[in-house]
């Protein structure tokens, strides 16, 4: 991978002197769920800057984000196994042979207040080759990570005051937050390996070969208004899935769906009125309606979208019939297709998969599309139902799959990879450091 494509004001890996310098470098290696690594997709996309980092003579100190361990009423932290980095610690030392220390820090109930002096032993071992690499504890278990004013600006300079230089690989986490935007007012800072792949790639969404076909899903619509509605301008053909699907089947044909608010019925109008002028979006013709939040045998059916009247109020709409995709139109519109992307669940996992399932392998069968996936649990839900057509693609051109469902939305909301927080953060730092060579 080069930065061929990339804006020329982004400061990048290869351009940095690595030799004897202390790197702090902040990952995207969220992939814990209650104390155990869920899928190290994320981890293993990121081997390569770790792997070009020491090559070229530096000593990483690594950084992560792991769940939400704040309390958002209270502002208390808890700082627990369940969102400790000492899974994804024992991983790479399994993969690299190689030995991390994890230091340990004072904590409260409102999290690790500071970087203490403890850190400066294990820098030295860090330094004089004794391990592999130093990996901080979760950066949300600090006080300043999430926080605003004096907190924040501490522990971004704490964090400064570790290494000689920032490197940036987590397009996952595009929030703006001391261990994303405000460390790189401090140090030298470039984008690492995954993080130009990620914004080269998607070049492919926001410049696409037509036509092209988006996939959205969600379990709420009022989130993803703001990426729903500029996708829409974008795409050719628009397919939507989850409670974002049954919101738009409120909103159009006026019926009730369970578990669908007013709220989000009344927003979604907005974008039944304009699909009313553009017809974009492709209805997909059959619905699985449920008695319950499960898989019960008799307890759910199957629907037609043509049968929903005014006035009508169905059970939980849980799942895409598979048979939608043998529908002449469905098959047309993604056969046809020269870009497709796909940030989408379409069945309530893990009881309902048969949606998602047909997608994926209709999809795939257009051997002409770029086809690209966001992360998360799209990217999971695609590994778990088809295990053998995920393996067979992964060195498949016409693939990408992103590590950030969520960031891609950002950027496709934005109209640029480059209006996410920590990208702005790090063309500036470039401007001030003059890190890029002329």
């Amino acid at each position: 991978m080069t930065g061929q494509n990339l804006d020329p004001g982004l400061p990048l890996l290869q351009q940095a002197d690595l030799k004897n310098k202390v790197v702090l470098v902040r990952f995207d290696h969220n992939v814990v769920k209650k104390g155990e690594i869920r899928d190290p997709y994320r981890i293993d996309r990121t081997i390569g800057t770790l792997f070009y980092i020491v090559q070229q003579g530096g000593r990483p100190i690594l950084m992560t984000h792991v769940g939400r361990p704040r309390d958002k009423k209270t502002g208390d932290i808890k700082v627990d196994d369940s969102s400790s980095v000492r899974p994804i610690v024992e991983y790479l030392e399994s993969k690299l042979h190689s030995r991390f220390m994890v230091p340990e820090f004072r904590a409260t109930e409102k999290g690790i207040q500071a970087i203490d002096t403890s850190i400066n032993l294990a820098i030295r071992e860090l330094e004089q080759g004794r391990i592999g690499g130093i990996y901080l504890p979760n950066t949300r278990w600090f006080a300043g990570e999430e926080q605003k004013g004096e907190a924040r600006e501490s522990l971004a300079l704490q964090l400064a005051g570790l290494a000689d230089i920032y490197v940036n690989d987590a397009f996952g986490s595009w929030q703006p937050h001391a261990s994303t935007l405000d460390i790189t007012y401090h140090l030298p800072s470039y984008a690492g390996w995954l993080m130009q792949a990620e914004l080269n790639n998607l070049e492919q969404v926001l410049k696409p070969e037509r036509p092209f076909v988006g996939v959205v899903a969600g379990a709420k619509y009022d989130t993803k208004i703001g990426p729903l509605n500029a996708m829409y301008e974008q795409v050719d053909y628009l397919i939507l899935g989850g409670v974002i699907y049954n919101t738009y089947l409120c909103a159009k044909y006026g019926v009730k769906i369970k578990g669908v608010s007013d709220t989000d019925i009344e927003a979604a109008g907005e974008l039944v009125k304009k699909d009313k002028e553009q017809g974009k979006i492709l209805e997909l013709p059959l619905i699985v309606e449920s008695d319950l939040l499960g898989r019960e045998e008799n307890a759910f059916r199957t629907l037609r979208v043509e049968d929903l009247k005014p006035g009508r109020e169905l059970n939980y709409i849980l799942d895409i019939d598979s048979a939608s995709f043998e529908d002449p139109k469905v098959k047309e519109v993604l056969g046809r297709a020269r870009t497709i992307f796909v940030n989408a669940v379409m069945g309530f996992t893990p009881h309902f998969t048969d949606g998602s399932r047909a997608l994926d392998t209709t999809i795939d069968a257009n051997r002409e599309a770029n086809k690209l996936y966001g992360g998360g649990d799209t990217l999971q839900e695609f590994k778990d139902l088809c295990p053998g057509l995920y393996l067979s693609v992964q060195d498949d051109a016409q693939y990408y799959f992103f590590t950030g469902g969520g960031s891609v939305l950002k950027a496709i909301e934005q109209r640029s990879p480059y209006g996410m927080e920590p990208v702005i953060a790090l063309m500036k730092n470039a401007e001030k450091f003059k890190t890029i060579p002329q």
